[in-house]
């Protein structure tokens, strides 16, 4: 299963393989060879990168979902103006081998939507957090907040978020995605216990990274 959101891209990689593999058709054997299997690469590679398996939650509950897949790079405590003091900031590193699509990590409502335009640092240096481009999402249920970013990286240029103020959200359903690589840091308020710690991997939509 392929995601809407690579579609686009998934076109230009197609017609530039096709370039590729048709202008082989004017070198030696050799050359034509190299050609056609780089096209074939390159366009394998991205119905791959575009890929949107199904995931089902490992538990459901009083529990908060990964929103993304990778690894775990930071398990701290830290205060946060939207999850409040004492509040848990758990960071995700989604590299290019990665499944990309985002899911939501908690249902309820979208009461904070906002980009912050910036720089493209490596996304596993933590001052990509703050300085480099984001997206900034809100969640409020009855009972909990939960605050995350989908931040960009060195190679990944390109954040998709369709989300609306106000929308109601369903833990675990697919929202947007980074294209190429990149972080998803997520703030769980005081109260919540982490699940999850430095090094673990997590699949978005699946893994529980924080019960409360």
């Amino acid at each position: 299963m392929l995601t809407p959101y690579g579609r686009s891209t998934i076109l230009k990689t197609t017609i530039l393989a096709t370039a590729i593999a048709v202008s082989g058709l004017f070198f030696p054997p050799v050359a034509t060879a190299f050609l056609v299997f780089s096209a074939a690469a390159i366009l394998g590679f991205a119905f791959w990168f575009f890929r949107d398996p199904d995931r089902t939650p490992a538990e459901t509950g009083r529990v908060i979902l990964a929103p993304a897949d990778g690894r775990v790079i930071l398990v701290e405590e830290h205060d946060h103006p939207f999850t409040g003091s004492r509040s848990t900031l758990i960071s995700i590193f989604m590299s290019p081998l990665n499944v990309h699509v985002n899911r939501i990590p908690q249902s309820g409502r979208i009461t904070l939507l906002q980009y912050h335009p910036g720089s493209f640092n490596m996304a596993f240096d933590h001052k990509s957090m703050e300085e480099n481009e984001r997206m900034d999402i809100g969640i409020e249920s009855d009972s909990l907040k939960v605050f995350f970013s989908q931040v960009s990286g060195f190679i990944a240029r390109r954040i998709v978020c369709p989300l609306r103020m106000e929308e109601l959200v369903e833990a675990g359903k697919r929202f947007g995605m980074i294209k190429f690589g990149s972080r998803v840091d997520i703030f769980i308020p005081q109260g919540s216990t982490p699940a999850v710690a430095v090094g673990g991997k997590t699949r978005a939509g699946e893994t529980v990274i924080a019960r409360w």
